[in-house]
């Protein structure tokens, strides 16, 4: 390696990130080509899935004195046809929801890392800390998946606009002319709307990336420090317009796609969901690239704090979960307990699984100060957080999309591996593109020599 300060993008890593990128892209065709295109084809496959047929036999009986019960049947009939199809419609949009519903939670997962470390770097920059210059390269890698992953997310929203998928039902005319409850949202749930709000939020959080790293990278050259003042200045500035913006997009990315249900916490239930998993995100990248001989100037001090962070946002998630579920259960009000009702029933492995993997986990593994200090622990705790995270992700989304017709299939597990392999490559492009060490911070010697 010649110079220690500078990455290079080794070809197995970058290979791994292609490979996973292909298979993911093959197991999103298959999914989306083994979608149903027709109420027939869904119905055959909810039917092959169940292995049982649907049908009834009628039996014709002479009798007048049974005239008036038949006529009585056929009205029944009659509803209960009515009723089975429009159950059958609604089984085919959900199960042709299913590969948009599979590659929304990967594109929103990876977009949602990136944006928390962007709340994590402005924080460390406002807060002008001590410690963690020696992880701003990192952060900066990892925030320039921010645009490119905002474009896939909006791209797929404008998709969504166009109808070629009912992840949004207020998108669709008709639902709305036959609900009284989304009618009365048309003023903010209507789309020129909100895809001019997801234009501005990711207009403005790349604006404040773009900057940032500007004048980061300028000051590694400057003969003083005013490019680090700006950056102070636009970091304050910044956390104010994310924390109002994080709140509205986590309402219209997610919490729409239930129109008919809403929650006070569910914006901050996002953000700490996103904030935990951007700061382990910059663990696992500081510690692989410290393996690879790299950040010789991180110590274990910074890995601890690290993992301070991942304990204690974890417990703040956990906090946040519980306080929404609690409050909605107890109240039993049936419009909101709807919705922990069916992820309850229809979803109960990933709903309390992921609660598993997000607080009892890490509370065991991290609670230990020493354990902080162990990168085998950090990489461990780190992986089963973020894995925890998408299910997390996948129970906001799926219920309300796919309903009780989910499984882990091609297009989860395809959309999962492209959008990794797409933020591995563009995360570890970035840095090659300057110096590991921002060495013009006037923090710098004192987060080299961070120790406690």
């Amino acid at each position: 390696m010649e110079n220690p300060m500078m990455y290079t993008f080794p070809n197995k890593l970058r290979n791994l990130s292609i490979t996973f990128m292909i298979i993911g892209f093959l197991g999103l065709t298959y999914g989306f080509l083994s979608a149903p295109a027709t109420i027939e084809e869904s119905k055959a496959m909810v039917a092959a899935s169940h292995d049982e047929g649907h049908g009834n036999d009628h039996s014709e009986s002479s009798s007048e004195t049974h005239a008036s019960e038949e006529a009585q049947h056929d009205e029944v009939a009659t509803h209960d046809s009515a009723h089975d199809a429009e159950h059958d419609e609604h089984v085919f949009h959900q199960l042709a929801n299913k590969p948009w519903a599979a590659f929304y939670v990967a594109a929103f997962f990876f977009f949602m890392i990136s944006l928390g470390v962007l709340a994590f770097y402005a924080i460390q920059r406002a807060a002008q800390a001590g410690w963690s210059p020696v992880l701003y390269r990192v952060m900066e890698g990892i925030t320039s998946y921010l645009l490119p992953g905002g474009i896939i997310v909006i791209v797929l929203l404008v998709l969504s606009s166009m109808h070629l998928n009912h992840l949004f039902i207020w998108m669709d005319s008709e639902v709305v002319a036959h609900d009284k409850l989304i009618a009365g949202k048309t003023g903010y749930l209507n789309t020129p709307f909100f895809l001019a709000r997801a234009v501005f939020f990711l207009t403005g959080w790349s604006l404040y990336r773009f900057f940032s790293r500007k004048f980061s990278l300028a000051q590694d050259e400057a003969n003083d420090i005013s490019n680090h003042k700006k950056n102070f200045r636009i970091s304050a500035g910044f956390l104010v317009f994310y924390i109002v913006t994080e709140s509205i997009m986590a309402w219209d990315w997610i919490m729409s796609i239930d129109p008919h249900w809403f929650s006070t916490l569910f914006g901050w239930y996002v953000f700490a969901s996103m904030f935990v998993s951007g700061i382990t995100a910059i663990a696992l990248i500081t510690i692989y690239l410290k393996s690879k001989g790299y950040l010789e100037f991180v110590n274990d001090s910074h890995i601890h704090d690290l993992g301070k962070f991942m304990f204690g946002i974890s417990i703040f998630w956990t906090y946040l979960w519980f306080s929404q579920f609690m409050l909605i259960w107890y109240s039993n009000i049936p419009e909101e307990v709807t919705y922990f009702i069916t992820r309850i029933e229809d979803y109960n492995l990933p709903f309390f699984g992921m609660v598993v993997m997000n607080f009892i986990f890490p509370l065991l593994i991290l609670m230990n100060s020493d354990y902080k200090r162990v990168n085998y622990f950090i990489v461990m705790a780190g992986i089963v957080i973020l894995l925890g995270h998408y299910m997390d992700v996948f129970n906001m989304i799926m219920p309300s999309a796919v309903g009780d017709q989910w499984f882990i299939g091609a297009a989860e597990i395809g959309g999962f591996l492209f959008f990794l392999g797409l933020f591995i490559f563009i995360v570890f492009k970035e840095l090659t593109k300057a110096p590991l060490l921002a060495k013009g911070d006037p923090y710098m010697g004192e987060s080299e020599r961070f120790h406690y």
